[in-house]
């Protein structure tokens, strides 16, 4: 297959690129070796179609560069979506991957967060937006802190009494939030 003009599309590195590699393959997209290298700097990569190039960026980077024109389509999971905000970006397709669960994650010994009335929960999160509209529904106070990474920490070095992050292993002690 050949293009006429350049199409670039843009996936996230780590695990939904993984999952993503077999559906490309299965349309008969083969991206060059690099691409399979994890500790390459590189970003933009050759296919086996002529003009087809594909991008590994991060998660969130996904949406902003399709909107803002640098790559024509992108893959990127419901929660990074969730989070973001433009109206050139829809979600035409689910590809059933990247199965996971936004959850909301306390210490053992705690009582459960939901139960608690009146005051206001500080909740540590990479996901503000949806942790605040599941908060909202129940009617219950919060102070989001945006952290980008060990958000489980959170707790513990006292910055919030519980955290809501993304968990794919299920192994996390947590209360599923359904928006």
């Amino acid at each position: 297959m050949k293009l006429n003009t350049k199409k670039i599309l843009a996936m996230p590195k780590g695990r939904i690129k993984e999952e993503v590699i077999p559906l490309i393959n299965s349309l008969g997209i083969k991206p060059e070796e690099d691409f399979f290298k994890e500790n390459i700097r590189k970003l933009l990569f050759k296919t086996n179609i002529n003009n087809f190039f594909l991008i590994k960026v991060r998660n969130f980077d996904v949406p902003t560069i399709v909107a803002f024109g640098g790559a024509d389509f992108g893959i990127v999971g419901s929660d990074v979506l969730a989070e973001i905000d433009y109206e050139e970006i829809y979600t035409p397709l689910d590809l059933n991957i990247g199965k996971c669960k936004l959850v909301l994650a306390k210490q053992k010994k705690q009582k459960n967060v939901l139960d608690s009335s009146g005051s206001r929960i500080k909740v540590a999160t990479k996901y503000p937006i949806s942790t605040q509209k599941f908060f909202q529904n129940k009617g219950i106070q919060i102070e989001c802190i945006k952290l980008n990474g060990a958000i489980e920490i959170a707790p513990q070095l006292r910055i919030s009494q519980v955290i809501v992050d993304l968990v794919s292993s299920g192994k996390t002690f947590v209360i599923p939030l359904t928006l």
